[in-house]
């Protein structure tokens, strides 16, 4: 039962079902340039709104375990066991910063779509607290805005991060009885734009520096690009299918792909590897290692004396970059003898609103694949979500918009 908080409503159900398409229709709810799926779209649309779709945080101390119960469910985790986990954000207040990063990022975007003369307003929702995607998806369709291009607030494929989305919109149109009345397509998944790779390799550029300006050389630094832990499962069945990856699918192949173009494009001699954060969940499930924590205690005996520590997978300064790295990771640095530096994440960083605004155009103009910017030879990738893409093991396929079922 839901504590009497003010204002506080659960999240909209799981969508019972995809929205009916119509005939030669393979995309539910989606404009006429996605909706036979294809992998590409290049028929211009005259899109009249944005969505932002966050993860969501609480926002005091009271709001902690209904937030987490949103995280968490379907799974029948008891708030005894939540409250365990909830230290990091009591240790904050109860208030976790990315709300207010997502309402900066809106106003930034805004500004960026009006100086372009773009008539699009920013609509705003998340997956696990207020506003809810179906909250902004109403919104919309009250101010007489039924054609929408969604932008989720994560780089990478893999359930959580892409998939999770798709299901929160089908989730947000059967909420709102909206089914037959509005569309929505999603932008493609940016972690090669240049606009998203661009403030990382600027944050290097300077960490590096700074490491070098203490009297540090090259061989006495390690690069640890750090991105959240997902279970082995899941990153196996992250992207399509149709497409070999290898292990890790297509979350551990696009987040090795931009590290390698950013230590490419700085020239630097510095050791580096691909570590991960914030595991949860029972240890007899395999999830990606090495946690960072470990990979930086076998450092100091490869004569390592300093870390440069690069949220690669997080596009703000939210609780996992706070807690887990600026808390947990430099605890660790400085037990190690360590000296450590985190670089920044995009947040609202120019490059990085500008090219949110670049994949909302492309959209617009139908852009043909072979001329849309990327950084690695991954991508571009796809507007349309592959049959199978990023699948959860435990649930299973569920209703997903922008992409093709299952």
């Amino acid at each position: 039962m839901a504590e009497n908080i003010t204002g506080f409503r659960p999240k909209p159900p799981r969508a019972s079902a995809a929205p009916v398409c119509g005939d030669g229709c393979r995309v539910p709810a989606a404009t006429t340039a996605t909706c036979a799926g294809d992998r590409f779209a290049t028929t211009p649309v005259a899109y009249d709104a944005v969505l932002l779709l966050g993860f969501g945080g609480p926002e005091g101390q009271d709001d902690v375990i209904p937030f987490l119960r949103n995280v968490t469910a379907g799974r029948g985790i008891p708030d005894e066991r939540l409250e365990e986990v909830a230290h990091h954000y009591r240790h904050f207040g109860g208030v976790s910063p990315i709300n207010d990063h997502n309402r900066e990022l809106k106003a930034a975007l805004d500004a960026e779509l009006a100086a372009r003369g773009l008539d699009l307003p920013v609509y705003w929702g998340n997956r696990n607290w207020m506003p809810y995607v179906s909250d902004a998806l109403q919104a919309a369709h009250a101010d007489g805005r039924t054609r929408l291009l969604a932008i989720a607030t994560s780089a990478y494929s893999s359930y959580s991060s892409c998939r999770q989305y798709r299901e929160d919109l089908a989730d947000a149109v059967e909420a709102t009885g909206l089914a037959g009345l509005v569309e929505i397509d999603k932008v493609r998944q940016f972690f090669d734009h240049p606009g998203f790779v661009a403030p990382f390799a600027e944050g290097v550029a300077a960490g590096l520096q700074r490491l070098h300006a203490d009297g540090f050389a090259d061989d006495e630094i390690e690069i640890l690009f750090s991105t959240h832990s997902i279970p082995n499962s899941d990153a196996d069945r992250s992207g399509p299918a149709e497409r070999d990856l290898g292990p890790g699918g297509a979350y551990v192949a696009q987040h090795t792909a931009v590290a390698e173009a950013i230590v490419a494009r700085l020239g630097t001699a510095c050791a580096w590897q691909l570590v991960y954060q914030s595991r949860s969940g029972p240890p007899q499930v395999p999830w990606l290692e090495p946690d960072i924590n470990d990979a930086m205690q076998e450092l100091p005996a490869a004569g390592r004396k300093a870390v440069l520590i690069v949220p690669l997978g997080f596009v703000s300064d939210h609780m996992e970059v706070l807690w887990d790295l600026d808390t947990e990771a430099l605890e660790t640095a400085q037990e190690l003898g360590l000296t450590a530096i985190r670089t920044p994440t995009p947040g609202t960083h120019p490059a990085y609103v500008a090219g949110l605004v670049d994949l909302v155009a492309e959209r617009l103009a139908g852009t043909a694949p072979e001329d849309r910017p990327h950084e690695t030879a991954l991508g571009p990738w796809y507007d349309v979500c592959r049959p199978g893409c990023c699948e959860n093991k435990r649930l299973g396929f569920q209703p997903a918009l922008a992409g093709v079922a299952p």
